[in-house]
């Protein structure tokens, strides 16, 4: 019974909802933390066929504030969510680091 709890919520921490809600928060709390002229530099769009696809349109400015917005809300995910947006949050850096 316990195993199909767990199995459960790490399937419904990966829903296409539950991230795409994620998502907002996570832009939401960026936005907030950013000066105002940086906060139409975070956008985050869901794919309309690959529901599982997110393009993240944010500007190399805006970077510390997202990453600062993603560790904030990663305690108050799901496992699963939380190990998806980690990963998400890597791919970030890694992108900004390449840039430089």
């Amino acid at each position: 019974m316990r195993v199909n709890k767990i199995i459960k919520e790490m399937q419904d921490g990966l829903d296409p909802e539950v991230l795409a809600n994620w998502y907002l928060i996570v832009q939401s709390r960026a936005r907030e933390l950013c000066p105002e002229d940086l906060k139409d530099k975070i956008k985050i769009e869901q794919d309309p066929i690959l529901y599982l696809k997110f393009k993240l349109n944010i500007s190399r400015r805006t970077v510390p504030f997202v990453i600062s917005a993603i560790e904030q809300t990663l305690p108050e995910m799901p496992y699963s969510t939380r190990l998806y947006f980690e990963k998400v949050q890597d791919i970030i850096i890694d992108e900004f680091n390449k840039a430089k």
